[in-house]
């Protein structure tokens, strides 16, 4: 076992803090990597501060993850010393189920392994993510990156990067199909950018006006402030989709009404409450309202590959760790365009 440096909570009202801890050892399956940028999702918020009522303490977040391998078992074949390598959101399934067998680990029934918050199949312990000097994994969780890429800005992909470009994937989002993007943050920055290189018509859907300048920076067509009642009425059943990346309470139903006959509204935001939805608002229109979850690895590397034909990465802020509790602060206001990446030679 070696011994590693990290940030980690210790309790859901105390700042995350140094802490050392010992990483397994090798398997012979297992990937090693030095971790050289890791992003800050606002998963690992909710996680340090356990606002979603399932931590245990001690806990390193982190799982948008970009490193060089340093190491690999006996047994490897996919990756070699010296590659650039991902890690996202998970780290291992049952690789049995129907979803793993369909490349749908995210969806495993039997429960997936996340980077961190998780317990190892073996029971070895708990996984440990990206806020640390280094990691290691099955091999068939480590993801290839592109050397076409920017490192650094690659880091969100893992996460923020893979939860847009799954649904935009799934409903064959394309040319000829008007997009909206509900929400110009960590997600919908992705989102914009993805709709766009798909060839769809993509509109940005905003309470914020200050934020068109740089929805059309990003490549969006059009802006919607959805605060202005004539501009919501112009768009009266006019998207074919929508992605909705709002994690703050809002109208479902008021964006359920922009779409088309048939048109697909779904949710990768994760409003604090429950949400009403009249049903009036799915049968007139036979509208679906439908949520997603990260991807599988075999899309996460997809959705990879293609951000190094596109030239897609995110926008990025970058931190030292030890400004970690100072962004999570930032985080709770917005006060990111568009994604903070922890710089981890600052560990």
């Amino acid at each position: 076992m070696a011994t590693t440096k990290s940030y980690a909570a210790h309790s859901a009202t105390t700042p995350l803090e140094p802490w050392t801890f010992e990483r397994r050892n090798l398997k012979p399956t297992d990937v090693q990597m030095d971790i050289l940028f890791c992003g800050v999702c606002h998963s690992d918020l909710h996680y340090a501060r356990n606002e979603w009522g399932m931590t245990t303490y001690p806990i390193v977040p982190g799982h948008e993850i970009v490193g060089k391998i340093t190491a690999v078992g006996s047994a490897v074949t996919k990756h070699k010393v010296g590659d650039y390598a991902g890690i996202g959101c998970l780290v291992d399934s049952c690789r049995q189920c129907d979803n793993c067998k369909q490349d749908q680990e995210q969806y495993c029934t039997n429960g997936f392994v996340g980077t961190y918050g998780g317990m190892e199949k073996d029971g070895s312990g708990p996984t440990h993510g990206g806020y640390s000097k280094n990691i290691l994994c099955h091999e068939d969780f480590v993801l290839h990156i592109s050397d076409k890429l920017d490192l650094a800005a690659t880091a969100p992909l893992l996460c923020a990067g893979i939860t847009t470009y799954s649904p935009l994937r799934h409903w064959k989002v394309g040319p000829g199909m008007k997009v909206g993007i509900l929400g110009l943050g960590g997600l919908g920055h992705m989102g914009v950018k993805f709709a766009v290189s798909m060839g769809a018509e993509v509109t940005m859907l905003s309470h914020t006006p200050g934020k068109k300048a740089d929805a059309e920076r990003l490549g969006a067509h059009k802006f919607v402030l959805t605060s202005d009642s004539e501009q919501v009425k112009s768009v009266g059943g006019y998207f074919d989709f929508i992605l909705d990346t709002v994690s703050a309470q809002h109208d479902y139903n008021m964006y359920l009404s922009m779409l088309r006959t048939n048109g697909v509204m779904v949710c990768v935001g994760v409003p604090p409450a429950p949400i009403p939805v009249h049903s009036m608002s799915l049968i007139f229109g036979r509208h679906t309202l439908a949520g997603s979850l990260i991807g599988g690895i075999a899309e996460t590397q997809e959705m990879l590959d293609f951000c190094a034909e596109h030239n897609i990465v995110s926008d990025i802020e970058m931190i030292r760790m030890d400004q970690i509790n100072e962004a999570y602060e930032r985080l709770l206001t917005g006060d990111v365009r568009y994604r903070f990446v922890i710089d981890m030679d600052s560990l």
